[in-house]
């Protein structure tokens, strides 16, 4: 399993459009293969939506995107409201669970760290040990390294259902003493290069919401 994540920066005050004519031409794409969510950005960077669509393979990805190209109908017309546009290919750490469907927000912290190259290793690990305690206090539906695009990512993303409940959460964890994750003593530190976060809402036709 792969997953597209594309992101789209937008004009300022185009988002509504952008979502109508999305409305109107994702039905055709659907026939072809499922969105798993389709969010824009309420904190962060704005003006900004974010795609993510699974497949099995790059081979699946690239026939199934000709197949909807062929149509005539995607992608949507709305090339006039992008101003940047990046498609970054990301792989599930080993017990990732799939991305599910359904109402699990209606808030998502995404966050994207860069990861020294070499390190993806040393910080599955590290977090492999930490998430156990972490998700007895609230889910999460991702946790991903990029393949192609941008690389040494890794992306995690958390869904709550108020603000204030992330903050709460956060507050917990790190009074918990084992957040947020740390090589255990005896191992290879790794290095975070950077760190971005991302609080985003749902569009109404998003399957996760």
């Amino acid at each position: 399993m792969i997953y597209e994540m594309r992101t789209y920066d937008l004009k300022p005050r185009t988002l509504p459009e952008v979502l109508k004519r999305w409305t109107d031409a994702l039905p055709k794409r659907l026939e072809l293969s499922p969105l798993a969510a389709f969010w824009y950005t309420e904190i962060g960077p704005l003006n900004q939506i974010v795609h993510i669509w699974p497949y099995k393979d790059l081979e699946e990805r690239k026939r199934i995107r000709a197949a909807a190209v062929a149509t005539g109908k995607w992608p949507p017309a709305t090339g006039e409201f992008i101003l940047n546009m990046q498609s970054d290919i990301f792989i599930p750490w080993e017990g990732s669970p799939l991305l599910p469907a359904g109402d699990v927000g209606p808030y998502f912290e995404m966050r994207t760290y860069t990861i020294a190259p070499g390190d993806q290793g040393r910080v599955q690990k590290a977090w492999a040990a930490a998430l156990p305690a972490r998700l007895k206090l609230s889910p999460v539906i991702a946790t991903w390294y990029s393949e192609l695009g941008r690389l040494n990512k890794f992306v995690h993303i958390w869904p709550y259902k108020t603000l204030d409940q992330r903050m709460e959460v956060r507050k917990q964890a790190i009074a918990g003493g084992t957040w947020p994750p740390s090589p255990a003593p005896g191992d290879t530190p790794y290095t975070t290069v950077n760190q971005e976060n991302k609080i985003l809402l749902a569009a109404p036709f998003s399957p996760l919401r």
